[in-house]
């Protein structure tokens, strides 16, 4: 992951208030006004604080590297940040990157090199993909984090380092723990402090500005165009699932940055996977007259009619929408927080399929 592709300097985007703290740089480099990652900036500020191991988790391109980073910059440590991609490295050759090796320990070793952990010192390592680890690497980062010594391949004494370890995975380590693929006791190791990240699908509020931030940074640095996105293209923006997270959204980006005429971008300029997904937003009739209940000379329970028939309205356009709130608002023309209120209130949370 590069983390350069979400930490750059923001461009301010008009009328839009960003809830991040601006009094502290390290966090006005992150684009966002979602209130989940406030919360994850209030964990990272405290946790920045002390020398504590770090799990963050997370999906595929939510920025896992920049909150690490993040952790980093806060603590202010005096050593490096040294990233190391453990699902990008042959297993064979971890162990010596991460620990290092003397001259002679194997074929070709003409020089002993420092490891990983030994260049982090007095600063922090972030382990990427530690789900990917082999069980005998597992065994010796646990005496690592347990001892706080490294062995070089080769060499018959230990080296203390004084390092902060993170950890970062997008698989559930509970699952490969209870297939024997992961090590318990390391696994308890690394989860002193979890930092979960969310998916971009939840966090709706961003979309708009991150489009517009990728769109500035791309002309930036392409030379292009800067665009602008028509309600209809940021609805669609809001209900895409983003399996690739902020990275499939920056590459979406320049993608229009690159391909679309002029500067305002509509559903024609979009690729057929993100519009393909989305219900018939056309007009359609959920309650036929016949369906309305007969009011006799006896009388009847109105409010209980009414809510009955509100009920009746909700659960039909979320069976039209598979579930997607913010068509379900569309086609019964509410506000989409008005409809997620009600659905609350409601207790209709079951019927819901797909979240936003």
């Amino acid at each position: 992951m590069q983390a350069s592709v979400y930490s750059e300097s923001v461009t301010p985007v008009p009328n839009l208030r960003l809830i991040t703290r601006h009094t502290n740089p390290v966090f006005k480099k992150i684009v966002t006004q979602d209130r989940e990652m406030e919360k994850v900036f209030r964990v990272v500020e405290k946790v920045a604080a002390t020398s504590s191991t770090v799990l963050i988790l997370g999906e595929s391109g939510t920025g896992k590297e920049l909150i690490a980073r993040a952790i980093h910059d806060l603590s202010q440590s005096t050593g490096a940040f040294v990233p190391v991609n453990c699902g990008a490295i042959p297993s064979e050759l971890l162990e010596s990157e991460l620990f290092g090796y003397e001259k002679g320990a194997f074929t070709g070793a003409t020089n002993s090199k420092a490891g990983r952990f030994v260049l982090a010192s007095n600063g922090t390592i972030f382990l990427d993909e530690i789900g990917e680890m082999s069980p005998q690497l597992q065994v010796k980062l646990l005496r690592v984090l347990q001892e706080r010594v490294v062995e070089p391949l080769g060499s018959t004494s230990s080296k203390a380092v004084n390092v902060r370890v993170i950890a970062a995975t997008n698989v559930d380590l509970k699952k490969k723990v209870a297939s024997g693929q992961f090590r318990e006791d390391l696994y308890y190791r690394l989860l002193v402090v979890p930092v979960e990240l969310p998916p971009l699908r939840e966090r709706e509020s961003d979309i708009e500005i991150l489009a517009k931030h990728f769109s500035s940074k791309c002309a930036d640095e392409l030379g292009g165009k800067r665009l602008e996105f028509s309600p209809e293209v940021l609805d669609v923006f809001s209900s895409y699932p983003w399996p690739g997270n902020l990275r499939e959204f920056e590459n979406l980006i320049a993608r229009l940055c690159i391909l679309t005429d002029g500067s305002f971008v509509e559903l024609e300029d979009l690729p057929a996977h993100l519009t393909e997904h989305l219900p018939d937003s056309s007009p359609c009739v959920l309650l036929e007259e016949s369906l309305v209940p007969e009011v006799t000379a006896t009388g009847v329970d109105f409010n209980q009619l009414v809510e009955g028939f509100e009920n009746s309205l909700i659960r039909r356009a979320l069976e039209l929408s598979s579930g997607n709130k913010k068509h379900a608002a569309r086609i019964l023309n509410l506000n989409r927080t008005t409809l997620v209120e009600k659905i609350k209130k409601k207790h209709l949370e079951f019927v819901t399929i797909e979240e936003d």
